[in-house]
Order: C-alpha cells, then sequence, then structure tokens
C-alpha cells in the first residue's frame, strides 16, 4: 500500500491561529486538492491526521468539523480522487491524551485501521510537531512551507526532512519517484 498521511490546517487549507471554526473558514490552499486527488488517482491511500482543540475548547463542534471534511472529501472526488480516512485529536492541550501531536496516537489509529505498518510512509505537515509525530513511529518527515511551514522550517528539523513549498509540489515529487 502506497499510504501518505497529511496534516490538515496549513497544509491541505489555510491555518488560523484563531481557529478554522466553520466551513465558510475552511479555504484550500491553492492546488491542495488537485494534489490529493492527483496522488489518490496514482494509487495512493490518502489518510488525514489533525489536531483540532477548537473542540476542547468550544469554539466548534464535531458535527461542523464533519462539514468541513465532508467539504474536503468532497471536491477531492470531483477531481476523482478520495481521502480514505481523517482521525482528529479533539483534545487540547492540557488534557494529557496521546493522540495530540507531536504525540503518535493518531498514527497509531490510521495504522491499525488501514493494517499496516507506518515505516517508511511520508507524513507532511507545516509543523515540527506534525513531524515528530510521524517519527515516532517511523514516517518519513515532509514539511511544505505553507501554513507555519516557513517559520518551521528554520527549527531544528528531523534528520532527512524533505521541503516543499507546497502540497503541489509534494505531489509531484512523490509521482516522479513512482
Amino acid at each position: 500500500m502506497k499510504l501518505i498521511i497529511l496534516d490538515r490546517d496549513g497544509v491541505i487549507n489555510e491555518d488560523s491561529d484563531e481557529f478554522v471554526k466553520s466551513l465558510d473558514e475552511w479555504i484550500p490552499l491553492p492546488g491542495s486538492i488537485e494534489a490529493i486527488a492527483r496522488l489518490s488517482r496514482a494509487g495512493w491511500t490518502i489518510a488525514v491526521a489533525t489536531n483540532q482543540s477548537g473542540i476542547a475548547r468550544g469554539y466548534f463542534n464535531e458535527a461542523t468539523l464533519d462539514t468541513m471534511h465532508r467539504e474536503l472529501r468532497e471536491r477531492v472526488a470531483e477531481l476523482g480522487g478520495r481521502v480514505d480516512l481523517i482521525r482528529h485529536c479533539p483534545h487540547g492541550p492540557d488534557d494529557g491524551c496521546g493522540c495530540r501531536k507531536p504525540l503518535p496516537g493518531l498514527f497509531e489509529q490510521i495504522s491499525a485501521q488501514l493494517a499496516t505498518p507506518l515505516a517508511g510512509v511520508p507524513v507532511v505537515g507545516d509543523s515540527l510537531r506534525d513531524l515528530e509525530a510521524g517519527i515516532a513511529v517511523g514516517c518519513r518527515p515532509i514539511l511544505v512551507r505553507t501554513g507555519k511551514g516557513a517559520a518551521s522550517e528554520h527549527k531544528a528539523l528531523p534528520a532527512g526532512t524533505l521541503i516543499f513549498d507546497d502540497l503541489a509540489a509534494v505531489a509531484d515529487h512523490l509521482l516522479s519517484e513512482s
């Protein structure tokens, strides 16, 4: 199985320090939906792992999050692709859960649900915590400069981290490898 794990905010859609709280605020980044569809059409399994502490903070609820994820799936499907799995952490930073990135709980859920090990699986994020969560389960780290990525690029990144301008450039790279 060719699997890729994507962060959501800052990788697929615009990020906001005020949180993405509604469908109106969920704005795909240029080329991201097309990149997901291209990877999917080429046989990649697409998983999303996203921290959504806005739920714990009371900014939005699970139904609103489901609406945003339905929109993501529909837009990718319109281009002939699909998002196979979305896992989110609804907890706040102080809730002590095991699923909030940089902890690997979301990745472990993805591995279990898809019944596949994650060694070598590319994980695409715009922050160090996205990459750290993937590294903890053997994923291959890829940073994009969208979202918080341009600032994250100057931090001490995990060894071997590849850096690309955006998700479209990641898709170009991965598709040229196969």
